[in-house]
């Protein structure tokens, strides 16, 4: 009976091991981006959200509809909380850092989406002046900050966010990026981070349409329509309104 044992031990031992290999075997042969990978770094998103407070803070007050200073202190005060959550990389996923997250860029949205509407409401009743510095500079706050909140709602939502793209949870995709199509074409670690994020933003509003990248959940699209949207108005009326100044 010992010796029974022991050869059903070793037995199983070696299925084990088998198995094992066999699993590992599988996952090389899965794409990087469905591999779980390192956690992502915070500082891009840091850079990021530092340069769209403070492109808020550039753009005049005529474009906003509440005092200047209470909202930039809010947003800095919850970038503080991020950072202390997670100061260098992406490592520990929260409530309260997914909640701070999402009430900053929703402010910055907020604040940002009424300002590009009081500069078209301005441009089209008349009131917006002759300085073509104040009118190209305002336009040009408020297209990058454009381009960096939106980038981070799409970075923010796609897969679930950078903490369940880091471990995999979600498989589906809601951004389709080449390297996902084409695996052969990417470096061996590839996975979508910001940088990735931010250039399909700024193609959104350059192109007024999805490039290289394709959106292919319903709240994508319509995420970038409505990007496309407060792009498009503001590029349209603060170039026409610049060239007949300067013309």
């Amino acid at each position: 009976m010992s010796s029974d044992g022991s050869h059903s031990g070793h037995r199983v031992e070696r299925l084990a091991h088998e198995m094992t290999e066999d699993v590992l075997a599988a996952e090389k042969h899965l794409p990087s981006w469905l591999r779980p990978g390192a956690p992502e770094s915070r500082i891009p998103v840091l850079l990021a959200l530092i340069a769209a407070i403070g492109l808020q803070l550039a753009i005049p007050a005529q474009f906003n509809l509440t005092p200047r200073w209470p909202l930039p202190v809010l947003e800095s005060a919850l970038l503080i909380v991020l950072v202390v959550l997670n100061p260098i990389r992406l490592t520990r996923s929260t409530t309260l850092g997914r909640w701070a997250t999402y009430l900053l860029i929703a402010a910055i949205t907020v604040d940002n989406t009424t300002s590009a509407a009081l500069l078209d409401y301005r441009i089209v009743s008349g009131q917006m002046g002759d300085n073509p510095r104040v009118l190209l500079g305002s336009g040009l706050a408020i297209f990058i900050t454009n381009v960096i909140v939106f980038g981070m709602w799409y970075w923010e939502f796609d897969r679930g966010g950078p903490f369940a793209r880091h471990t995999t949870e979600r498989p589906h995709p809601d951004f389709m990026f080449p390297q996902m199509a084409n695996p052969e074409l990417a470096p061996p670690n590839w996975r979508p981070k910001f940088p990735d994020y931010l250039y399909v933003s700024f193609t959104n509003v350059v192109a007024f349409s999805p490039t290289d990248t394709m959106p292919m959940s319903r709240w994508a699209k319509m995420l970038m329509t409505l990007q496309s949207m407060v792009a498009l108005s503001t590029v349209a009326l603060v170039l026409a309104r610049a060239v007949n100044i300067l013309s």
